[in-house]
């Protein structure tokens, strides 16, 4: 046995705990990247099931369908007349918008709730799109 090891020179060694070193670090980067990726559908039921479901009305309106539908719809819903009156059709800049900033797109709402992070906007609507079977 060498000094290295079973390395016969300091440089293969080297080599050799650099590749391990990348490796390790490559996972490392993958697994931060993975758990930063979270899905249109766990947004949802993270930042808008607390009032929302897609089957039922809770707090807010039920939202199964809602891309392409006019607001205040659902009738079972108690919506106010402004939000009745708006004449808005969700799609991706009108829920884009909504979820925002609530009050630029119906003053005096009852829905104070926004997603700051634009990327995290994209993926709720996304998964509230291809809900709505768009």
């Amino acid at each position: 046995m060498t000094l290295f090891g079973k390395w016969k020179s300091p440089f293969a060694a080297a080599g050799a705990g650099m590749f391990v070193y990348l490796a390790a670090a490559g996972m490392v980067a993958t697994a931060g990247r993975a758990e930063n990726t979270v899905s249109g559908k766990e947004l949802f039921e993270e930042r808008c099931g607390g009032c929302h479901a897609l089957d039922r009305d809770k707090e807010g309106p039920r939202l199964h369908g809602v891309y392409g539908r006019a607001a205040g719809a659902v009738d079972s819903f108690p919506y106010s007349d402004a939000f009745k009156k708006s004449k808005i059709v969700w799609a991706e800049d009108t829920l884009d918008r909504w979820l925002t900033n609530t009050d630029d797109v119906v003053p005096n709402n009852d829905m104070t709730f926004h997603v700051e992070k634009s990327d995290e906007r994209q993926a709720i609507i996304a998964f509230l799109k291809q809900d709505s079977g768009k």
